[in-house]
């Protein structure tokens, strides 16, 4: 999991021969799944020799250390890893070692800190830090039993304390504390007190041996901590079928200790159907009965926000919460149950274009990662809502994955929705207007004629028509409100004023014209990250897309079809020409028209008490208007 190790004396002589970087180079050439720039590569070569150079200096050259050090589940890498032994205790000792070339640095807030000619604010190195060592000690239970034999350092060796002196107002801990070019004697003193200077060779292998052979999984802390946790905000109330899967996961998990077998669960539902909660119940109660579990999804808005809202109170709760491509490189079984929800945005493998060859050719289905990795594991889907080429999430694939790697398969349906008020017309009109029910198309009026449904449809003449009537709800009924098209125009980035960042109005339909909401890792002042578009209130205003709406929902939903998706006399017709979706379009015909449809079936049911149509399409818009009479 470390591009490099060797000891510091070693790794010294080839850092100052300038050979160091390019060895690092030339792993992560095989190892990372993404490219190195040439900053990474100048980093190294600027930071590693006067770090080793210290090392040395504490007398600290039969230390072994781990260059880019990969956190386990987790893409991030730590800049060094130093093992060795306590000179106290003789106890094998972790110092995780965080670099940074800033000579000045001024704290925006309470841990983000502001570099001139970055585009935006990064955390403070020791907050960094601090994270990975609480990180590492939670997925690790070897650790979790001994947190002191963690400690974490974050080294500015080019700056001046008069430089970065905002910065030095944050408190040290065991797992951060901050050192500069003023502090390299404290820096020294610290690592001799925290690593034996005369430790045997050996014993620091030893440790790194160790080190590198633990055991990932969420250690009983953790575990007691997202218990409480998701304990103690709303309970969830399961009902029929809900309650059918979440026992059916129980009686699995509890089957799988008993009698050492495997069981996929695999629970099926539509838009609201109570899926999520399911996940969310599950993960607190196996967490409370001492568990190994993880949360993962295949969507960043979702599991971002999921980890915000779950974890709110106490960030580390954060770390159960993963994406599929987190499990590339897990050993078997590391966890009890792993709960996979958005299981249809599965991937066909974990590898991306930035993956080596040699790698990519290695490269397992992402399924089999996800099945492999837990004694339980549990899908929860919705095959309707794929809405990207390469999404492989059914119950057919799963089951076949499944079953080919000796597990059992049980499959729990669930019925009804609890989104779209609970409609199950609007359900009904939704999959016969778009042509995924066998039955035709009929209009609202006609389907919820008799029926005691709130459920509000309707349409809107024009895009300032359909954002009047979204701002009209909500001042009327409370609640919130979005507005989402299909992905039918540029998505252009921010772009400087004399104000600062600001969103481009790409969204043009005549004289009306609104911004997509933010790219992801974008930041823009007024603006939600892109992420939190559908749960932040500064989100309206924004055109929300289907990957910044699924898995989401909210009171009223304004919804603009594109040209990419129009109607033709009788029938559906997408039109790939007019998509400005780079991914959709690699597609063929037939798997583009499927995605496309999806896209809107998403978009349709995000409502809680209403929604609202508009398509800049003529002939599709008219159609429109006669379904939602």
């Amino acid at each position: 999991m470390a591009l490099i190790r060797g000891k510091v004396s070693d790794l010294l002589v080839e850092a100052q021969a300038g050979q160091l970087h390019q060895r690092l180079h030339e792993q992560a050439r095989f190892q990372l799944e993404h490219r190195v720039g040439h900053g990474e590569l100048t980093s190294w070569a600027r930071s590693l020799p006067v770090l080793l150079n210290d090392l040395a200096d504490a007398d600290l050259g039969q230390v072994e250390v781990l260059l880019e050090h990969k956190l386990p589940h987790s893409p991030k890498r730590v800049d060094a890893v130093l093992c060795g032994t306590h000179p106290s205790t003789g106890e094998a000792t972790y110092v995780l070692v965080e670099l940074k070339q800033w000579s000045r640095a001024e704290l925006e807030t309470a841990d983000l800190v502001y570099l001139a000619g970055y585009g935006q604010p990064v955390l403070h190195p020791v907050e960094q830090v601090r994270r990975y060592c609480e990180y590492l000690v939670d997925e690790t239970p070897a650790l979790a039993d001994r947190p002191h034999s963690v400690h974490g350092v974050a080294y500015l060796h080019n700056a001046r304390n008069s430089g970065i002196t905002t910065l030095l107002r944050y408190e040290p801990t065991p797992f951060g504390r901050l050192f500069t070019l003023d502090d390299r004697a404290a820096l020294v003193e610290h690592l001799r007190a925290v690593l034996d200077p005369d430790g045997e060779r050996d014993a620091a292998r030893e440790a790194a041996e160790a080190f590198l052979n633990f055991r990932h999984a969420p250690a009983k802390p953790l575990l007691d901590l997202a218990a409480r946790e998701i304990r103690e905000r709303e309970q969830f109330v399961l009902l029929d079928e809900q309650q059918v899967a979440y026992r059916t996961v129980l009686n699995a998990a509890d089957k799988a200790r008993r009698a050492n077998t495997r069981t996929v669960v695999i629970v099926i539902g539509g838009p609201g159907s109570g899926k999520s909660v399911i996940a969310l119940s599950l993960l607190g109660d196996l967490a409370r009965r001492g568990l190994k579990v993880h949360h993962a999804t295949g969507s960043g808005s979702f599991t971002r926000t999921l980890r915000k809202i779950a974890g709110s109170r106490n960030s580390r709760v954060q770390a159960l919460f993963k994406f599929f491509h987190n499990y590339l490189d897990a050993e078997p079984r590391e966890l009890d149950v792993l709960v996979c929800d958005e299981a249809h945005r599965i991937r066909e493998q974990s590898v991306n274009r930035y993956t080596k060859r040699e790698r990519r050719e290695r490269a397992r289905p992402q399924v089999d990662e996800l099945i492999e990795v837990a004694w339980t594991p549990v899908f929860l889907l919705d095959e309707n809502q794929t809405v990207r080429p390469g999404e492989l999430g059914s119950e057919e694939e799963i089951t076949a994955a499944a079953r080919g790697m000796g597990c059992e398969v049980e499959v729990v349906h669930l019925a009804g929705q609890f989104r779209c008020g609970g409609s199950a017309a609007y359900d009904e009109w939704v999959a016969r207007l778009l042509g995924i029910a066998e039955q035709p198309p009929v209009s609202w009026g006609e389907i919820s004629a008799g029926l005691d449904d709130d459920f509000r449809v309707s349409s809107a003449a024009g895009p300032r028509e359909l954002e009047s009537w979204l701002l009209h709800q909500r001042a009327e009924h409370g609640g919130t409100a979005r507005l989402a098209a299909g992905y039918c125009w540029p998505w252009s980035d921010p772009v400087r004023t004399e104000h600062g960042r600001t969103l481009v109005p790409d969204v043009h339909i005549g004289d009306w014209a609104r911004p997509w909401n933010a790219k992801p890792q974008q930041r823009v002042p007024d603006a939600p990250e892109s992420h939190y578009w559908a749960s932040d209130e500064r989100g309206f205003g924004q055109v929300g897309c289907v990957y910044t709406a699924q898995g989401f929902e909210y009171d009223w939903a304004g919804v603009i079809f594109g040209p990419d998706f129009v109607w033709r006399t009788d029938r559906w017709v997408a039109v790939k020409s007019e998509s400005r979706d780079p991914q959709v379009k690699r597609a063929d015909d037939r798997q583009f028209a499927a995605l496309i449809r999806n896209t809107y079936k998403v978009l349709l049911t995000r409502g809680m008490q209403g929604v609202c149509v508009y398509s800049t399409d003529p002939e599709t818009q008219e159609f429109l208007e006669s379904m939602t009479r």
